[in-house]
């Protein structure tokens, strides 16, 4: 399914940096971004920036994709909790499809998720992967 250009550049914000919203009223959590709040009602949601690490609770391995997608396979679609509660579906990269376990910690990172076609759009946006620690990490 491709997406308009301009659908693609209003939402570029919201899937390069993980931008959620946030219900004024309940405090609810929501990405993608929602109108209104599904646990409360209210259309007082306001803009907010997600945690970029997460667990993940379940996946699934891709052997057969779909179109466009051919070139990852074999691949990994887990759900990720977010540390903040949030919990998304996305790929799985830099790890081996039998590596990946429940509870496995994972960070974002912005990668390439497909073309639209040879002369359309390339659209990026977040994957996750294991973390990367750094060396203050590691002491």
């Amino acid at each position: 399914m491709s997406l308009s250009v301009p659908r693609y550049w209003r939402e570029i914000r919201y899937r390069y940096r993980l931008i959620g919203e946030r219900c004024t009223r309940c405090g609810g959590l929501y990405y993608p971004r929602r109108a209104i709040c599904p646990r409360c009602g209210s259309r007082e949601l306001e803009e907010y920036q997600l945690s970029d690490r997460g667990r993940i609770v379940s996946w699934t391995v891709i052997r057969n994709p779909p179109k466009d997608y051919e070139r990852f396979a074999p691949y990994v679609v887990a759900l990720v909790e977010l540390e903040d509660g949030v919990k998304i579906l996305s790929q799985i990269v830099d790890v081996e499809p039998e590596e990946v376990k429940a509870g496995m910690r994972v960070e974002a990172t912005f990668r390439k998720i497909r073309e639209d076609g040879t002369s359309g759009i390339i659209e990026y946006g977040y994957k996750f992967r294991p973390p990367i620690e750094s060396k203050q990490d590691l002491s």
